[in-house]
C-alpha cells in the first residue's frame, strides 16, 4: 500500500498561505492584522512561504509618503496537478494549477471492465502528453487525484468489491501511478470529487450541498460544514443498495425489494425500455429518447425521479442540506428526472427541512470529476490538518 507523500506547506505555514489563496495580494502589514501574528513570527512564516515557491512578490502600492509597500501573493501556477476522473465509460485526465483551474485536459470513452493496467496506462501517457504540451517537466507535478465509479478506501486508495469494475478490487491505483510519477496520488469515489467539483465552481458559499450522480449507478457525495463526508472507510453516500420505500403516492413497480440501482439506473431503464420493444442499451440510450420525446422513455425518467425522491427525501430528513444537485449521464434526459425528484421531495421532506432547498441539476459538466479530484489534492497539499 502506498501512503500519500508530505504535503507541500508546513502546518504552521498553512493559515498564512490560506489568507493569500483567495487571488488577492496583501502587504505584511495586511497579514499581521488578518493572523493575527506578532511581525516576527510571520516573517518565519512567509519566509518558508518564499522559499517553498508558493508565494512570490506582486509589485508594490501606492506610497503614502516613504517606501511603496511591497505586496505578496500565492503562486497558483508554482506547481500542476494531475486530475484523472474514470467512469463506467469515460475518462477525463486534466492539468490543474495550485488553484484547481484546469490548464488543458484529453478525454476519451472507455469501458471501466477492460481493468486497471490499460485504463491507468492510458490515464499516465494523458497526464504525459498534457505536461509536455504546457512545456512542464514532471518535476512540476506536485500530485495526482483520480476518481474511480466504485467504493475506494481512501486511507489507502485501493477498489473494495466495486460492483461495475471487474479486476479493480484490491488493486493498488496509487501505487501504479507512483511508478510513472513520484508524487502524492489519492484516489476516491467518483461522486466524492463530482461534489467537490460542484461546491467549488457552482455552489462555493453552500456549506451543506448533497449531490448525487445517476447513471450506470446510483450514488451520493455528501458536503457538510464546508467539508466533504467519507464516512469511517469512506462509504458515505451509497445510495444504490438502499431500498426504495414506496409511498402511497408511488405505485409499487419492479421487484417488491428492490434497490434504488435496480429502478432507476441508467441501464436498468434501458431494460425496461428494451423489454417493451423499445431499442436501448445504455444511459445515454434512455436520456437521448428522453430527448426526442418518446413517451415510453420520458415516463421512465420521470419515474426514476420519483424513485430517487423517495430514498432523497430521507436523507433531506437525516442532513438538512440546502442545495440537492442531480448529476450523471441520466440528466441528460432533461428536466423530467428532477422534476421527479422534486415532486417526492417536496412533498415527503420536513416542512423546515425544504423551506429554502434547492433541487437542481449539475452544471459543472465535464469537468466537474477533474475539478473535484484537483482540488481534493489541493485540500490535502495546502491545507495540511
Amino acid at each position: 500500500m502506498t501512503a500519500p507523500a508530505a504535503p507541500l506547506v508546513a502546518a504552521e505555514d498553512a493559515p498564512v498561505l490560506a489568507l493569500l489563496r483567495d487571488g488577492v495580494p496583501h502587504t505584511r502589514a495586511q497579514l499581521i492584522e488578518l493572523s493575527g501574528l506578532s511581525r516576527s513570527t510571520l516573517g518565519l512564516r512567509l519566509d518558508s512561504l518564499l522559499a517553498s515557491g508558493l508565494v512570490g512578490p506582486a509589485g508594490g502600492g501606492v506610497s503614502s509618503g516613504g517606501r511603496p509597500p511591497a505586496y505578496l501573493a500565492f503562486r497558483a501556477d508554482a506547481r500542476v496537478i494531475g486530475a484523472i476522473d474514470l467512469g463506467a465509460t469515460h475518462g477525463v485526465v486534466a492539468l490543474t494549477d495550485l488553484a484547481g483551474r484546469i490548464l488543458s485536459l484529453e478525454s476519451r470513452e472507455l469501458d471501466i471492465a477492460e481493468g486497471p493496467l490499460p485504463i491507468l496506462d492510458w490515464a499516465t501517457d494523458a497526464l504525459a502528453r498534457l505536461l509536455a504540451a504546457a512545456r512542464r517537466p514532471a518535476r512540476d507535478l506536485a500530485g495526482i487525484g483520480v476518481g474511480v465509479p466504485g467504493p475506494v478506501e481512501h486511507s489507502t486508495g485501493i477498489p473494495t468489491n466495486p460492483p461495475i469494475m471487474p479486476g479493480w478490487d484490491g488493486f493498488d491505483v496509487p501505487a501504479r501511478l507512483r511508478e510513472r510519477y513520484r508524487v502524492p496520488v489519492l484516489v476516491d469515489n467518483d461522486v466524492n470529487l463530482l461534489a467537490l467539483g460542484e461546491h467549488a465552481t457552482v455552489h462555493p458559499g453552500v456549506d451543506d450541498l448533497f449531490f448525487v450522480k445517476v447513471a450506470t449507478g446510483i450514488g451520493a457525495g455528501i458536503i457538510s460544514g464546508g467539508r466533504l463526508q467519507r464516512g469511517a472507510q469512506g462509504t458515505a453516500g451509497d445510495l444504490g443498495h438502499v431500498r426504495v420505500p414506496f409511498s402511497s403516492r408511488t405505485p409499487a413497480h419492479g421487484a417488491a425489494d428492490a434497490d434504488l440501482e435496480a429502478l432507476a439506473s441508467g441501464p436498468a431503464l434501458a431494460g425496461a425500455l428494451a423489454a417493451a420493444g423499445i431499442p436501448a442499451t445504455s444511459t445515454s440510450d434512455v436520456a437521448a429518447l428522453a430527448r426526442a420525446g418518446d413517451p415510453a422513455a420520458i415516463d421512465a425518467v420521470r419515474q426514476a425521479g420519483r424513485d430517487l425522491g423517495e430514498v432523497v427525501a430521507t436523507c433531506v430528513n437525516v442532513l438538512n442540506p440546502s442545495v440537492v444537485v442531480i448529476g450523471g449521464g441520466l440528466v441528460l434526459a432533461g428536466e423530467h428526472l428532477v422534476a421527479g425528484v422534486r415532486e417526492v421531495v417536496y412533498g415527503q421532506s420536513t416542512p423546515l427541512a425544504t423551506r429554502y432547498l434547492t433541487i437542481t441539476e449539475s452544471r459543472s459538466g465535464e469537468t466537474g470529476g477533474v475539478t473535484g479530484a484537483a482540488i481534493m489534492l489541493v485540500q490535502h497539499l495546502l491545507e495540511p490538518r
